[in-house]
């Protein structure tokens, strides 16, 4: 049997040749694109002005992405809310909703699972189950927004996943998300996190996308990355840089570099030398993030005092560097930390249901 094609990934484009083919008249295809990234429709059920025997059509001939809310959590301290999605297929992703003063942000995943093996994420604990499709994407931020009741204004792709890995899927979902005929949300405010692959880094610059690209970095040795990010057994620090310069000189966008605080082993002033000395006279950003604790691994937070030494540290070097404000700490905050709770409690639930 062959696979549905999945309508929710279709471009304006290719969904008004899709509905040619159908014997439909162009006009359809843009009700039908309005009603999926305007209106936000769960299903064809609700597209009011969509005739009973196209929908019937459409029904038997594409598939429909929307992701059931399995469970939320909200943050007693800011707010923040934690989505736990079931996808069709049975599989778990999680997404971020939080309020800033400058609009509302939504994290998203790009995979089920990763296979990276950063040592201090959850997500990459169980490795890499499948790519996320662009709509399995793009409704994450959908169903956030109709629950919410609010509009989405920053989108960030650094849930689980790597966006890199899952690069034409990512493509396409930029596309739309940022499309005028939908949600258009601009460029600039979308953010793509990555481990840095280098290939697909320099594939991407040359793109020319007006997005903001957030490298992964969490240390300034090759060898103290190599301890954090397998990746870096791949690619030098010197390849990276070279790398992000790239990116720069391509897109006229500055580099996030991330790096997480881990206590004794990234957080000295060492450190914060070697890093000042690594990305000197580089347009960039340091987001430094105290680390979230996972439960699997021995990585501990860095101190109050030792993040805000470091982020000193830095500005007087000229350069820019903010602590990321830590949202929801109260639920589950790392990466894949709710999607991994869940399976383990339905594992254990299975179990004692089983004895």
């Amino acid at each position: 049997m062959m696979e549905k094609k999945d309508i929710k990934s279709l471009t304006l484009t290719e969904l008004k040749a899709e509905m040619a083919a159908l014997g439909e008249k162009p006009f359809r295809a843009v009700q039908l694109y309005e009603w999926m990234h305007k209106k936000l429709a769960r299903g064809y059920e609700e597209m009011s002005n969509i005739p009973a025997a196209m929908k019937a059509k459409c029904g038997e001939s594409y598939q429909y992405t929307a992701l059931h809310v399995a469970a939320v959590q909200k943050s007693a301290i800011d707010g923040t809310k934690k989505y736990l999605f079931a996808l069709p297929d049975g599989n778990m992703v999680e997404s971020v909703w939080m309020r800033y003063k400058h609009g509302n942000s939504v994290c998203i995943s790009s995979q089920v699972g990763c296979r990276m093996g950063c040592r201090f994420c959850a997500s990459t604990l169980d490795g890499l189950v499948r790519n996320l499709t662009p709509s399995e994407m793009l409704d994450q931020i959908y169903a956030i927004t109709l629950e919410t009741g609010e509009r989405v204004s920053n989108v960030v792709v650094m849930g689980s996943g790597e966006p890199l890995d899952n690069y034409d899927n990512l493509l396409r979902f930029i596309t739309l998300l940022t499309d005028e005929n939908g949600l258009h949300i601009s460029q600039r405010n979308v953010t793509v996190s990555t481990c840095g692959i280098v290939p697909v880094m320099r594939e991407l610059a040359e793109e020319k996308l007006q997005i903001t690209l957030a490298l992964s970095l969490h240390a300034a040795t090759d060898e103290k990355r190599r301890e954090l990010m397998p990746i870096a057994n791949q690619f030098s620090l010197a390849e990276l840089m070279d790398c992000c310069a790239y990116y720069f000189e391509q897109t006229g966008r500055r580099i996030t570099f991330e790096y997480s605080l881990v206590r004794d082993v990234n957080d000295t002033r060492k450190d914060a030398e070697t890093l000042a000395a690594l990305i000197k006279g580089m347009n960039c950003h340091v987001n430094l993030i105290p680390v979230n604790p996972v439960r699997e691994r021995a990585y501990v937070q860095s101190g109050r005092q030792a993040v805000e030494a470091f982020a000193v540290f830095l500005a007087k070097k000229g350069i820019n560097a903010t602590v990321r404000r830590e949202m929801g700490r109260d639920i589950d905050g790392a990466c894949g930390q709710l999607r991994r709770r869940f399976l383990e409690n339905a594992e254990s639930a299975f179990a004692d249901g089983a004895g």
